[in-house]
């Protein structure tokens, strides 16, 4: 009889505790706790966090260290050769799974002229009038009346100082509902995304052990345009090469030798169009191999909400290239970009000249099914099938004479793609997670087109990794007029409660 009375108060004490986290109505929480939220928020966006004022950088690591600290988080801030990697852990049992959380603490370099506030680092609330113009209105606001629609403008609103407060916010909620973590939990804050993570990247070999774990989830970058809850499950990467081609050995008058000098800029554009048909389709010689698209990706594909039309109207192009048959599809292929076109000469104004050289500057964004070296490798025989000469450096005098084709290129062979399957272990956990919590399928992104500078880290600590952006995708990323929608900050807060309660 005390055996069984003992197997029913277990039974009701883990009913209980399962019943008041399915209970839980945290959206009535978020709404009575986000004005607090929101001033917290508005004073860490107030702390400069451009990654070259060091003494900025290590104010912002003072207050993630206390709020951090406050829900009995161990901190640690790592040594590197540059600025250190903020990292906070909370163990709940040696034996359980881990996830590795990670987001980034400096943002972009300003230019306040360009704002249309006084102070890019003094974040100010703003509506939006009639004619779609946004208008600064009262912080007081906020204590009455809170419009999901209103927006917070400053530097670092959005990216990446969003998806922390979102996460204390979320932690602070379970700590207050006496509510455990299902999992050991690590965050790592990175000071320096915003310039390729040179420290982070340092560490890996000497902290591996201390980022050890079962998954990564990486809080940033902008979800959907529908603002949909969105997971994403990989990136492009990126390789460059850039491509000089010569003429005269020193610039020449135009009226003297127009006709007789060879123009290297028209023989670029000769070379830069072999590249690519009409179409847009690139024509190097195996540049899409091994990329497969089967009806189960076309399905996953055909899922996210885009309006093709819109992207092309908002774009203000007539058609779109015929690589992929969709926005989408169009990211599952390498792609090759020109982004810059320079001659020899700099200065303000023009001259009458024959240039001497060209260079172009070319870009590759790769799938996890390309390699960037194996990539550039292609370009360069496409040059040579052109009948150039291929240097790594200027050619000499007598090469000029010898060879009526030369190109000198330089490459980097930089970071490549990363994807994880959507049917893993942790992909599926996460969507059902998402969906239980909101009651729909959480949009899916199978690879967006940005390159996500920590991707080597995914390599190395060999750990499955999914992207869940949060930010609204107009809030201004890198640019001028940074902002974060209000709206965006209270569910994102709700997405971190059910993935920090999610059963692994």
């Amino acid at each position: 009889m005390k055996k069984r009375f003992q197997n029913t108060l277990i039974f009701l004490l883990y009913f209980s505790a399962h019943f008041t986290i399915a209970q839980t109505d945290w959206d009535a929480k978020i709404k009575e706790e986000l004005p607090t939220i929101l001033e917290k928020h508005r004073e860490l966006v107030s702390i400069p966090n451009v990654a070259s004022d060091e003494a900025n950088m290590m104010k912002n690591v003072d207050w993630v260290t206390n709020a951090f600290e406050k829900l009995q988080f161990k901190v640690s801030v790592l040594e590197t050769a540059t600025l250190p990697v903020f990292l906070a852990e909370k163990e709940i049992d040696p034996q359980a799974k881990t996830i590795l959380f990670y987001l980034h603490l400096d943002g972009q370099a300003v230019n306040p002229r360009k704002w249309n506030q006084k102070d890019p680092f003094r974040p100010v609330l703003k509506e939006q009038d009639a004619a779609g113009n946004w208008q600064i209105i009262n912080w007081s606001r906020i204590k009455t009346h809170i419009d999901p629609n209103w927006r917070v403008f400053a530097r670092a609103a959005a990216d990446d100082k969003a998806p922390i407060i979102m996460m204390l916010s979320a932690l602070e909620f379970l700590q207050k509902q006496q509510q455990n973590l299902k999992y050991n939990v690590k965050i790592i804050l990175d000071l320096q995304e915003e310039t390729r993570s040179e420290g982070f990247l340092n560490t890996l070999k000497k902290y591996k052990n201390r980022y050890a774990a079962d998954y990564l989830i990486i809080m940033d970058g902008p979800a959907h345009p529908t603002n949909k809850p969105t997971l994403t499950f990989g990136c492009r990467g990126i390789a460059t090469i850039n491509i000089s081609v010569y003429g005269a050995k020193l610039p020449q008058h135009s009226g003297h030798y127009g006709n007789y000098a060879p123009n290297p800029v028209f023989e670029m554009s000769h070379l830069l169009a072999s590249m690519k048909d009409e179409t847009g389709k690139v024509q190097i010689a195996g540049f899409y191999d091994g990329i497969r698209l089967d009806a189960e990706t076309q399905k996953l594909l055909a899922q996210v909400p885009d309006d093709n039309q819109k992207i092309q109207a908002d774009l203000g192009i007539v058609k779109q290239d015929n690589v992929g048959r969709s926005y989408q599809e169009a990211l599952q292929y390498p792609s090759l970009n020109v982004r810059h076109i320079e001659t020899s000469w700099k200065g303000p104004g023009l001259k009458t000249i024959i240039p001497e050289i060209v260079t172009a500057y070319l870009d590759v964004r790769l799938v996890k099914e390309t390699d960037g070296a194996i990539q550039l490798e292609k370009v360069k025989k496409h040059l040579e099938k052109q009948g150039y000469l291929i240097l790594s450096r200027t050619p000499t005098a007598r090469e000029r004479l010898k060879h009526a084709k030369i190109a000198t290129i330089q490459t980097n062979a930089g970071i490549n793609a990363f994807r994880t399957d959507i049917n893993s272990f942790i992909g599926k956990k996460l969507r059902q997670t998402i969906a239980n919590e909101f009651g729909e399928e959480p949009i899916m992104i199978r690879t967006m087109g940005g390159t996500v500078p920590i991707t080597p880290a995914i390599q190395v600590l060999d750990i499955p990794a999914i992207i869940v952006p949060m930010v609204n995708m107009d809030n201004n990323q890198h640019n001028p007029n940074e902002n974060i929608r209000i709206g965006n900050i209270s569910q994102g807060i709700k997405m971190c409660l059910a993935i920090l309660s999610m059963e692994l």
